[in-house]
């Protein structure tokens, strides 16, 4: 049996297949509008939940707002091993300027499509270890564990529902596109709101009044060297490398007539693990009262988070990152890479040690030209099952 299973191959035509079929289904992200259909996790977790059923898995469904729910698919194991989940998102973003952003097609051993790279391959690949499993008849001693998750792509309500209430795990791998890179830690991101007020009058005679949008100039122009500060960071953590900071939106004003007496800016801070938030906010108020030495008349304040994603840290001696680096090496015939992943992900919210790994491309996430390589499907796919058998003494 362990032999058969470390000679099984994921079936490219089924990997593909399945994959065009998940595109075609309009799970986008409404964001901060109201979902509906096309616009919701719903479609998309019916049409996962059907998959499980057919598989035999024992299923569950949770709702975190109307029509968007996380949902599961449990193959039981015999007992006595780990608990391992195979996570993904089921949301993607919009696709303003991408007109066949639905019509997935398979093109020169590619799947393209909105959400075939980020993220729906990974459910495909999901779905081809358990049928590599069932077809060879191999028992795990863990269960194993595929989770549907909903909106990753803005406020990760999906992901801190689940790490509150479950499924949980030993252990997880999320197949977000790393092109098969093995990426235990990334930077957290910190969303927060500058504030600026003035004195509204009319703009015949600004003196009499106090200029918002100014004073925010002035705030720009004082927070302008804070991401060259970080860079210069004397202790780097080891994949991460060092943090950053953009201004990244404006508002102000409200008429060309009319001296604004109100300005605001949102900014990002990508922050280190172990960095807390709350410190980075206070120093972002330390800083504002710097400026207003310089400039008494200041009205300013921040406000925050208006965006919080943890950052990652799963130790690079975790058995995960272990079984994932030594499946990886069989699989590719090569070392994998072992880094940071670049983005924020559902990972840290889960509660329980969860590496980032999976097929295509970051580059072609949001794009207007999405695909994944179907070559890829493959290896992930068989990474994947060489690292939960590896996990449950079978590799």
């Amino acid at each position: 049996m362990k032999d058969l299973m470390m000679n099984a191959a994921p079936d490219a035509t089924r990997l593909a297949d399945t994959l065009i079929e998940l595109v075609r289904i309009q799970s986008v992200n409404p964001f901060d509008e109201a979902p509906g259909p096309g616009r919701r996790e719903q479609e998309m977790a019916e049409d996962l939940l059907a998959r499980f059923h057919l598989l035999g898995l024992e299923t569950g469904w949770r709702e975190v707002e109307q029509g968007r729910p996380n949902i599961w698919g449990r193959l039981k194991g015999t007992g006595g091993g780990p608990a391992i989940m195979l996570a993904a998102h089921m949301d993607t973003v919009g696709t303003e300027g991408y007109g066949d952003a639905f019509d997935a097609r398979l093109v020169d051993g590619k799947v393209t499509g909105r959400g075939s790279c980020d993220m729906k391959g990974a459910f495909a690949c999901y779905l081809e270890v358990i049928r590599m499993l069932q077809a060879s008849g191999t028992e795990l001693p863990g269960d194993l564990i595929i989770a549907g998750i909903a909106d990753e792509e803005h406020l990760l309500t999906g992901s801190a529902e689940m790490g509150r209430n479950g499924p949980g795990a030993d252990f997880g791998i999320i197949g977000e596109p790393s092109k098969l890179a093995i990426c235990p830690s990334h930077k957290g991101q910190l969303g927060a709101m500058i504030r600026t007020y003035g004195v509204a009058t009319h703009s015949s005679g600004p003196e009499n009044g106090v200029n918002a949008v100014e004073h925010m100039g002035a705030v720009i122009a004082h927070l302008s060297g804070l991401n060259a500060e970080l860079q210069q960071n004397p202790e780097p953590h080891p994949l991460c490398g060092t943090g950053r900071f953009s201004m990244n939106v404006i508002r102000g004003g409200a008429f060309v007539s009319g001296i604004p007496d109100y300005c605001e800016m949102e900014i990002d801070r990508r922050f280190l693990p172990g960095e807390d938030p709350e410190e980075i906010l206070e120093d972002y108020r330390r800083r504002l009262r710097e400026l207003k030495k310089e400039l008494p008349d200041l009205k300013a304040e921040v406000s925050g988070p208006s965006l919080l994603a943890p950052a990652l840290n799963v130790p690079q001696d975790s058995a995960v990152v272990a079984a994932l680096t030594e499946a990886a090496r069989g699989v590719l015939g090569r070392e994998p890479e072992i880094t940071a992943f670049p983005g924020g992900t559902d990972a840290p919210n889960l509660g329980f040690p969860c590496v980032i790994c999976g097929p295509g491309d970051l580059a072609q996430a949001h794009s207007t030209d999405e695909y994944i390589e179907v070559k890829q499907l493959v290896q992930a796919s068989s990474i994947y099952l060489q690292t939960v058998l590896k996990m449950n003494g079978q590799g």
